[in-house]
């Protein structure tokens, strides 16, 4: 699509660091520059005053990914686009069937309604729950990554969803300051919510996070 608008070398594309690094390496085929622009601390999309912020005379598209089940304020990112000439692109996320979704929101919401010392996801704006995506609070990643192997030792799967922002790859290094994006990630773990989980599954999650969060609390 880069390549089709007539993106290449000598332009800059404003696009996330906290997700996928596919999304940069498509940038740099096309020609042109990735420019790493911050996240909105509840949506985990490109936040729109960090997007405008990054724009230069050389910027000549957005790509807006749609994370976890969030969709990012693509109206306000349109307006961006449109009052600085820019073509803004969306990478969405694959659709569930509507059943799957409706069972994801019911453990989401029984999550929600359970949890301790964990930061749950914000449900708003039509929360899909492609992942159910916590904060554990504290010290940062130490603290997450414990946090996680205690959960997977109590027999719960789950999963750190961006290990590594891509400003701060080898390939892709910048000396950028994207301070959501890297709390994001050192606070991040999405816990499961599948629509085969049994009640007795989600009961497990509750029991394991609840255990351990406790501890945490004071963090908030």
């Amino acid at each position: 699509m880069l390549r089709a608008a007539g993106v290449g070398v000598g332009d800059e594309v404003v696009v996330p660091a906290f997700g996928n690094v596919e999304v940069a390496e498509s940038v740099v085929l096309a020609g042109a520059l990735p420019v790493f622009a911050d996240i909105d601390p509840v949506t985990y999309c490109l936040d729109v005053a960090a997007v405008e912020a990054a724009v230069t005379p050389r910027t000549a598209a957005v790509v807006v990914v749609h994370r976890f089940g969030r969709r990012a304020d693509i109206a306000a990112l349109h307006g961006v686009g449109q009052r600085h000439g820019l073509l803004v692109l969306e990478q969405g996320e694959s659709e569930a069937p509507y059943d799957e979704v409706a069972q994801r929101r019911e453990r989401a919401a029984y999550l929600d309604g359970k949890l301790k010392g964990v930061r749950t996801p914000d449900g708003g704006d039509g929360h899909t729950y492609q992942q159910y995506v916590v904060r554990v609070p504290g010290n940062g990643r130490p603290d997450r990554d414990a946090f996680a192997r205690a959960l997977r030792g109590r027999g719960v799967e789950c999963r750190v969803p961006v290990k590594t922002p891509v400003h701060r790859l080898p390939e892709f290094r910048r000396c950028v300051s994207l301070r959501e994006t890297e709390l994001a990630a050192d606070e991040t773990l999405a816990l499961p919510v599948d629509a085969s989980l049994t009640k007795r599954d989600m009961q497990r999650v509750v029991g394991a996070c609840n255990a351990l969060g406790g501890l945490l609390q004071a963090a908030f």
